[in-house]
């Protein structure tokens, strides 16, 4: 008898503690599938777990930026997404049930069966096969699993952008609708603030403001401006505000707050934004609070604040269509590391304490 397939991934134990275990590769049941992980993206949330920032259900596999190879399927799966083994896919991070009242509305990353406790990267390896995350040689796709098949010839270390930056499209042009000619102010040059420029770019926003503060964004508001940004500032060195006024006359009309760990940074959005203007509130910021907010200052402006969370569908699809299209992304730079301990231990430590940390990380298996 031939012995059993066996996966290899790191394992988050505890804070900073990331440990190589094998795993069994399961049977498949009716429904699923068998990912070769080829790559993946990590974030901010990846940091916040391994640094203990965030709590997380440990001990887990992190990494719910995958993208990989249908290894093994069975029909169901390949018959009722349209693909085949051998093809090259995207994984989102939430699952979906369907059926209940969240998924019928189109809201799924709500998902009443599924959620935060069953995603890419938040599972811990108690649940299941255990292989749900994207340190790993490979990874479970289960019948409720959300894949997008990425462009033919597309490097998957390049393709794992498709996540951040369906995170700007959804979150910076979709939920605030931006229109043709408005102004727009996203705050935070980080990969997720800097894909919600160049989505808002492609929608025709008229005026374009990036803010990101201190010597570690100086190179990202660059790179802002060539995805789309028309101007981007320092706010340690300029304000942000009078500068807005300076160039359009008046404030945003939408307002795309995506820091990490700043949220005093959501009450300079209430700032930007006109009377009667959109904030939109985008990803988690953990343990951070903001100290002694009056919430009459939404109340005096009639603002309207959105709070986003996941990415849907659409927004995914739409940018691997981008990303095979629009060359601009070629220009965002990638800090790579195999699947090793030490070696994803040291940037995921440059992500969160380096002085010129990684804009697009990437653990390739």
């Amino acid at each position: 008898m031939s012995p059993p397939r066996i996966a290899t991934a790191l394992v988050l134990e505890g804070p900073g503690w990331l440990v190589t275990r094998e795993f069994p590769i399961p049977a498949l049941a009716p429904g699923e599938a068998i990912l070769a992980v080829e790559a993946c993206g990590l974030c901010g949330t990846d940091h916040e777990m391994f640094d203990g920032t965030m709590p997380a259900n440990l001990p887990l596999i992190p990494g719910h930026e995958m993208v990989g190879r249908i290894e093994h399927a069975t029909d169901d799966f390949l018959c009722s997404r349209g693909l085949d083994e051998g093809d090259v896919v995207a994984v989102e991070v939430f699952q979906r049930c369907g059926q209940c009242k969240s998924c019928r509305r189109g809201a799924y990353p709500l998902c009443r069966k599924h959620g935060m406790g069953d995603s890419y990267g938040s599972a811990p390896i108690s649940l299941g096969c255990g292989l749900w995350g994207g340190y790993a040689t490979h990874a479970i796709l289960t019948a409720d699993s959300l894949v997008h098949q990425v462009p033919k010839g597309m490097d998957p270390v390049y393709a794992t952008l498709f996540n951040p930056l369906g995170a700007g499209i959804r979150w910076g042009q979709t939920l605030p609708n931006v229109g043709v000619g408005d102004v727009v102010a996203v705050l935070g040059p980080g990969l997720r603030g800097l894909s919600s420029v160049a989505a808002v770019s492609n929608a025709g926003a008229g005026f374009i403001l990036l803010t990101g503060a201190g010597a570690r964004d100086r190179t990202r508001l660059k790179l802002g401006e060539r995805l789309g940004a028309n101007v981007a500032v320092d706010v340690r060195i300029s304000d942000a505000k009078t500068l807005l006024k300076q160039e359009t006359g008046g404030l945003a009309d939408i307002v795309v707050d995506v820091t990490a760990a700043a949220p005093a940074a959501f009450l300079q959005a209430i700032e930007l934004a006109r009377p009667g203007g959109t904030i939109v509130v985008a990803g988690t910021r953990g343990v951070h609070t903001i100290d002694r907010f009056n919430p009459d200052r939404l109340v005096a402006k009639e603002l309207t604040l959105i709070g986003a969370r996941g990415v849907d569908g659409p927004a995914y699809a739409r940018a691997l269509e981008l990303l095979a299209d629009d060359d601009r992304f070629s220009a965002i730079p990638h800090d790579v590391a195999p699947l090793d301990a030490a070696d994803v231990g040291e940037l995921l430590g440059a992500m969160a304490h380096g002085d010129a940390p990684p804009l697009h990380a990437v653990v390739a298996p």
